[in-house]
């Protein structure tokens, strides 16, 4: 016997195939079914309102379905699963994350389907409720308020002097991020941070040479 023909036998020895039977199999299905609704329904409750995919959270609860009876398939026999892997390796997903708690649940998808898949049903489960308890938590801690944008249209180019006791008088720091000098006068973008809003756009307004004063808020958030 050569020495190929000893490595080809330990590796067939140590890969043991199983049958599936068809009452393993819903077993296995059926839990990752529930599993994955669960996902649905948490996706749901996690995501932002103006910012939820339906379509997306479709995915999310299909796709541990998918994951486990691909690892199923390669139990079976090591044929499948060294063509399986192959094929899913040539695969290339460019879906674009938007949003970093996107890949988390998605991450998460994928592991409910694997490890179902390989019968741990013990740790899909506890790792689930971890997870979402982890995620429902962290939402819960509060974040630094976000600065706010101070856009000024003055007619005269001196302007910004002027404004400058309104702002350290209103606004906690403030910082010029623009300016924008032209024949009828200078465009201003200051980031500032303040609890007084009105009592700022008002003080700015009343400044001589100020033509229009707009104060955004923005908070990091938002995705198109």
């Amino acid at each position: 016997m050569s020495f190929n023909d000893v490595i080809k036998n330990s590796v067939l020895e140590g890969f043991a195939s199983t049958d599936i039977t068809p009452a393993a199999l819903a077993v296995v299905l059926g839990i990752t079914t529930l599993l994955g609704v669960y996902l649905y329904v948490v996706y749901r409750l996690a995501s932002r309102n103006a910012f939820y995919s339906r379509d997306f959270n479709k995915a999310l609860a299909l796709m541990p379905v998918i994951t486990a009876a691909i690892v199923l398939a390669m139990q079976s026999s090591i044929v499948i699963s060294l063509g399986m892997v192959g094929a899913l390796s040539i695969v290339r997903f460019r879906n674009a994350v938007k949003d970093p708690m996107d890949l988390v649940f998605l991450f998460w998808s994928i592991s409910i389907g694997i490890v179902c898949g390989a019968r741990l049903y013990s740790i899909a489960i506890i790792a689930s409720l971890v997870v979402t308890v982890l995620v429902f938590l962290l939402d819960l801690v509060p974040a630094g308020k976000a600065p706010f944008l101070l856009v000024v249209n003055g007619s005269d180019p001196n302007v910004e002097h002027a404004l400058e006791p309104v702002l350290h008088r209103f606004a906690k720091s403030c910082r010029v991020k623009s300016r924008n000098l032209t024949a009828q006068g200078v465009d201003l973008i200051v980031e500032l941070r303040t609890s007084k809003e009105d009592q700022l756009v008002q003080a700015c307004a009343a400044v001589p040479g100020v033509e229009s004063v707009s104060l955004l808020a923005h908070d990091g958030e938002t995705r198109f």
